[in-house]
Order: structure tokens, then sequence, then C-alpha cells
């Protein structure tokens, strides 16, 4: 059964984000840490290393501050895999990521009307017990909508037993399931994926990256592709758009346009933060559509000016927020149905 504060916590964001999807700028992927709860070579790391800032952990308080530069109005937080440190048994690895779960929570209520707050579970570190009950707790206790698996992470295939049992579990439960999906490491390939939206046609599954994370240039390519067409052919994909080459963002967004509905709107801007700046991502995604919209005003062929049209205001703000809105609007009333009935 769903505790209280999760139903009304699901109540109150699918009522924000109805009320605001039109004007939201939302950051789709941002990972938050309890700084106090950093241990070892990594606080050690943290507290001395001024240059270091690749995956810097931050805080909720960092993050809003960077919104608030960044001209972000609302960002969807989960933890920060780099800055949850594991003990070693299953069990305490399951403790340890709770905890970094219990933080995006509880971050969610200091801050309300700034962050959706999203889950992570991980099967291999903790067990598929244990990922299926840290799944449960996020879900019903929590009230978080999406919950995330790092497959390149934590070393498993997407499509393994092990990861099919847990996301059963969340769809059993009415949330969406979330993966890192990228060309940097061999576990998320796109035949995996499919296998997944496979299994569960018609449910919404989100992507994150889009084949991109910390892969280079040229591993990333083929995948990239391959991607692109996928979320064509299922309508249930959601990517978002972080840790992606900024070339095959403005494809992708091209190509979802022409496509049309519902395909435009399955893709979400992100920064991935701190593993990339929102200043920077968002400053970005603000030139590109500028870019294209200016471009195709202005040049002879037909088909690139029919982009003119196609990337109108209500366009650009659906990628930069609208989409993603609605798209947890819907998925929270969905989840509040499933469990109040």
């Amino acid at each position: 059964m769903m505790q209280p504060t999760a139903r009304t916590h699901l109540e109150t964001q699918g009522r924000f984000l109805r009320a605001h999807a039109d004007t939201l700028v939302c950051d789709a992927d941002v990972h938050v840490s309890d700084l106090a709860a950093l241990a070892g070579p990594l606080r050690e790391r943290y507290e001395t290393s001024v240059g270091y800032y690749h995956g810097r952990p931050i805080s909720a308080e960092d993050a809003v501050a960077e919104m608030d530069t960044a001209g972000v109005s609302l960002a969807n937080i989960w933890q920060n895999p780099a800055a949850t440190t594991y003990p070693g048994g299953e069990d305490e690895n399951a403790e340890a990521l709770l905890a970094a779960n219990r933080y995006v929570a509880e971050s969610a209520r200091r801050f309300p009307g700034r962050f959706v707050p999203s889950g992570w579970t991980d099967p291999k570190s903790c067990g598929v017990f244990n990922a299926k009950t840290i799944v449960t707790t996020c879900v019903r206790e929590f009230g978080f909508v999406l919950v995330k698996m790092n497959p390149a992470q934590n070393r498993f295939p997407i499509d393994s037993p092990e990861v099919l049992e847990v996301v059963d579990h969340i769809v059993e439960l009415g949330a969406v399931p979330t993966f890192h999906y990228g060309a940097d490491t061999p576990f998320t390939p796109a035949e995996g994926l499919e296998t997944l939206l496979r299994r569960h046609p018609g449910h919404p599954l989100v992507a994150v990256h889009m084949g991109g994370g910390g892969a280079g240039y040229l591993n990333a390519e083929s995948l990239y592709q391959q991607s692109r067409q996928l979320g064509l052919r299922y309508p249930n994909l959601r990517f978002i758009l972080s840790a992606k080459r900024d070339t095959h963002i403005e494809t992708a967004l091209i190509t979802y346009q022409h496509a049309g509905a519902p395909f435009h709107q399955n893709l979400f801007c992100a920064s991935d933060a701190p593993y990339g700046r929102m200043s920077w991502n968002f400053g970005g995604y603000r030139g590109m559509f500028h870019a294209l919209r200016a471009y195709a005003a202005t040049h002879q062929d037909v088909r690139v000016r029919s982009n003119q049209d196609l990337f109108d205001d209500a366009s650009v703000q659906g990628y930069l927020g609208g989409n993603f809105a609605r798209f947890l609007a819907e998925a929270s009333e969905r989840l509040l149905a499933k469990h109040t009935t």
C-alpha cells in the first residue's frame, strides 16, 4: 500500500506539472548527493582537490544555485552513483543506496517546486531481492515515478535475467523503468534496450543519454544512429538528451520533429550535472534552437526552410521542458491511480 506522504507528493507533483508545463524549463538528468555522507578517498578528494570537477558531487543546494544561473526552473534529481560508497556486502550496499535515495526524497521536500525526485536501484551490487525492495520503497514510500538502473556503472547487461526481474517489478508497481543507455560500455546495446521494450509494449521506458554517455565520438556513432531509429519504432521509448554529442542532438531533434506526434514529444533536454554543467548545456540548447530557426529562415533550400516552421515557440518550449513535464504529469497520475483503486 502506498504511504500517505507518497500519495500527497504525487498529487501535488501531478497538479504542479500540469499547471506549469507550458512554461517550465526542465533539466531531466541531475545527480545530487548528501555531501556530509561522503566517505574515504572520495571525501578527501572532494575537500582537497580544487580543480577536480568532472562528477564532483553536488548537494541539492548546489543544484538549485546552478539552476538559477542557467535559467532552469525544475530538475529531475537522482543519486550520484560515483558518490555512493558500497561497503561490500549486498545488504550493506542496499542500505547505502537506500540512504542516497532518501536524500533525494528529502531534497525535493526541502525545495518544493524545484525538484522532481527519482529513484535508483542496482540488482548486481545489492542483489535482486534487495534491488526490488529498494524499488518498492522508492515507489510506495517516496512516491518516485522513475526508477533507474546503470548497467555501465555497475557492469551488468541491460537485458540480463536479473534486470528483467527488477524491470517487471517496476512496471508491476506502475512506475517507469529508466536506464543509463550509452556507448561507453558493452552492457547497453540497442538490441538489449529493444528486448525491454518488447517485454512491456505500451509501457513507457526512459533511456538516459540516447546512446551517448561517456563514449568517444567514433565509438558512439553506431549506437547514436541505432538509437535514433529505435525510438521511431517504439513510441513508448523516451530519451533524455544528456552526455550526447551536440551534432547528434541536433539530428535527433530534426528527425523527431519531422516525424510528428508522438515522437517529437519523446525527447527531453538535460545536463547530466555534475558530469555536465547546466549553464553550458542549456545555453547550448537555446543557441541550437535559435540557430536552427535562423538558418532555416535564410536558406534557399525549401527542405531546410521547412525547419523554421517545425521549430516554432511551442515546439522549442516542449523540448526545453514541456515534454518532460507533461510526461511526468501523466506518469504521476497513472501511478497514483494504480495505488488508489
